[in-house]
Formats: structure tokens, C-alpha cells, sequence
């Protein structure tokens, strides 16, 4: 059992490579976090990918994880990071980040354009 890390950041969730709603990270761990979000559009077991970044770094660089929904409920989405493909560097950075920064964190990254 991997420990839970509290704490607050923002994020936007991507289904198909096209961004769909924000969230906020409110627990992580190794295995998976929790974002609050009012997004339902979405089925168990389905693969979303999570986009965000660190609002007190200077660069503006935006990590990615992916992750299966495990959980639905009123409060938001419980993410699994096992059976998908990721970054453990990302996923030791953002709980590193949650870990020093417990206050709230309101930022939410604003929607990217990608080129084709």
C-alpha cells in the first residue's frame, strides 16, 4: 500500500488528446490520486490523461500522466497510474510538489494548442 499525500493543484483532463475539463489533484500516491472535478462524461476503466504544472517553477513546461478511472462519485475521479504507461520521474515530482506545498493552490493551466 503506497502513503497518500494530500494537498491541491490544478489540472486539466484530456480525453483523446483533446482537453475536456479542469480538475484539482487532491490526494496522490505512487498508484493513483483523486481529482475533485464536476466532470461525469467518463466510464470506469476509461484511460484520461492529466495535464498540469507546478505554478511556483519559472519555466513553463507541462507534465502529462495518464491514468484508469477507478472511481466516480459526486466529489470527482479516482485515477489508477497501474496498466497505463508513465513517467515515474513525473509521478515522484508531483508527489514531491504536494508534499511541500500544502497550502491551496487556485491555478489551473490555461488550454494548450497543439499543431497538427
Amino acid at each position: 500500500m503506497s502513503k497518500r499525500i494530500t494537498g491541491k493543484l490544478g489540472l486539466l483532463l484530456y480525453k483523446r488528446n483533446m482537453p475536456v475539463a479542469t480538475g484539482q489533484i487532491r490526494d496522490a500516491s505512487e498508484r493513483g490520486l483523486f481529482i475533485a472535478t464536476s466532470y461525469t462524461d467518463v466510464q470506469l476503466n476509461q484511460t484520461l490523461e492529466l495535464e498540469f504544472r507546478f505554478p511556483d517553477k519559472y519555466e513553463n513546461s507541462f507534465l502529462k500522466l495518464r491514468g484508469l478511472v477507478v472511481r466516480k462519485s459526486d466529489q470527482g475521479l479516482g485515477v489508477d497510474f497501474s496498466g497505463v504507461e508513465n513517467d515515474g520521474f513525473t509521478i515522484s515530482a508531483l508527489l514531491s510538489w504536494l508534499q511541500n506545498h500544502h497550502h491551496t493552490v487556485s491555478y489551473f493551466p490555461p488550454i494548450r494548442r497543439t499543431s497538427v
